[in-house]
């Protein structure tokens, strides 16, 4: 019976009832303040000892680490059906991970990141881990918590798969996937530059340390080629040197198609034009000799007095005695800027340990691929231009950039997916 002094007002229906914090379960309230307590714990971690050291996961140390992540995602699914596993499992703490995740991310394309810690005293900016966004011990929490999460999702899914899953499977595990690839392939990523003389192989390059290494690809640098674009006409000062009018200087660039052009008070024209030219006894002659330059014959003429020059005007190139400029009157020159390269690359075999061989023509972001090597065009001696004796290239080795392209590709399959599925609701819908 109810109590005597009890009244109607005592009585609080269950829907009227409010859920106290920290009682299962867990929603969005509890994600957010956990994850921000991982957040502030990371922040003492990065104060106490510095930024996480990702080449602590040199293999093997990254496989264990990976059978450990297996682990823990194995456990969560033998308790699955309780509260708290159904929690660290749901999308309450996914919504706040990946928030918490991308306003990393957007703060890290906001401000500059340093790829190595500073030899200075660092600020507390830098001490807090901002200026190393993805060493910082808050970014390694809240990403491990992340593999663990989506792993658990995507297991118990796994437990009753069903076709209208498979989508979420894909999309899901193929981020699962190139997520471990990233972080736990990151130690045994290895970046060096080697440089090939032409006409030799090369399989040596010097670590940081100044240190020989013994690389198990050798690349052989057949040919070095470099093309520039045409340079442009300027007129400098006979006596400091610097292109007029000063502080905005005036350029005519060069072009057959376009033989006019007016600089200052001095109406140029392209008389002729030689891209690649050697000079001998004072004339320009086409030649595709490595020491050629560019040349120009132009007819400068001053449309106020009517004063007339025409001559050859040349950069010279490497080659000191092919240089050339047109006098215009006491004060100026007529003179030619440096080219700038156009293209640049190297015709290279590439021969692998194991016996694998491949010829390519390595070019700006066009890499070649052997194996889990991946080689890129780097750069040259640009003192000398196109008379380079070398070619500098980039060497990478991932050996987790397979799993990762796989795993971009079952996300690509899980976008198919999804659109499959979108079309064939709206077909049923009409």
């Amino acid at each position: 019976m109810p109590h005597p002094h009890s009244s109607f007002h005592d009585v609080t229906p269950a829907r009227f009832m409010t859920r106290k914090l920290w009682q299962f379960p867990w929603g969005y309230p509890e994600s957010a303040l956990f994850v921000a307590g991982v957040a502030i714990v990371g922040f003492l971690l990065q104060l106490a000892v510095g930024h996480f050291d990702f080449y602590l996961l040199h293999a093997p140390a990254n496989y264990i680490a990976l059978a450990l992540l297996a682990g823990l995602i194995a456990l969560g699914v033998r308790y699955r059906d309780t509260a708290l596993v159904r929690w660290v499992a749901g999308i309450p703490l996914a919504v706040a991970l990946v928030v918490a995740l991308l306003v990393f991310g957007l703060y890290m394309e906001l401000t500059p990141q340093l790829s190595q810690l500073p030899t200075s005293a660092p600020d507390l900016v830098s001490r807090l881990g901002f200026t190393m966004v993805t060493s910082s011990w808050p970014f390694v929490l809240l990403y491990g918590i992340l593999l663990v999460t989506l792993g658990i999702s995507i297991a118990r899914r796994l437990l009753h798969p069903s076709r209208r899953d498979a989508a979420f499977f894909c999309n899901h595990l193929g981020l699962w996937i190139l997520l471990v690839s990233a972080g736990f392939g990151a130690a045994d990523m290895q970046r060096v530059v080697m440089y090939v003389r032409e006409g030799e192989t090369q399989w040596r390059v010097h670590s940081k340390d100044e240190k020989t290494l013994e690389l198990p690809v050798a690349i052989t640098l057949r040919d070095f080629t470099l093309e520039e674009y045409p340079p442009r006409l300027a007129i400098i000062d006979r006596q400091s040197g610097e292109p007029q009018p000063e502080g905005r200087p005036e350029y005519y660039q060069i072009d057959p198609k376009r033989p006019t052009g007016r600089l200052g008070e001095w109406a140029v024209t392209l008389d002729g034009y030689l891209h690649e030219a050697v000079r001998i006894d004072g004339e320009y002659r086409a030649s595709p000799m490595p020491e050629s330059t560019p040349a120009a014959k132009v007819t400068a003429r001053n449309v106020r007095s009517g004063e007339s020059r025409t001559g050859w005007v040349s950069g010279g190139g490497r080659v000191p005695g092919f240089f050339s400029a047109l006098t215009l009157d006491d004060h100026h020159t007529l003179a030619m800027t440096e080219p700038e390269p156009k293209r640049f690359a190297s015709d290279i075999g590439v021969l692998a340990k194991d016996g694998s061989h491949v010829d390519a023509i390595l070019e700006v972001n066009k890499p070649v691929a052997l194996g889990d090597w991946t080689i890129y065009q780097y750069g040259y001696d640009t003192a000398l231009g196109k008379m380079s004796p070398y070619s500098a290239m980039e060497l990478v080795y991932d050996p987790w950039l397979l799993p990762a392209r796989i795993g971009m590709c079952i996300m690509g399959l899980g976008a198919l997916l999804l659109i499959w599925n979108g079309a064939g609701r709206r077909r049923r819908a009409q």
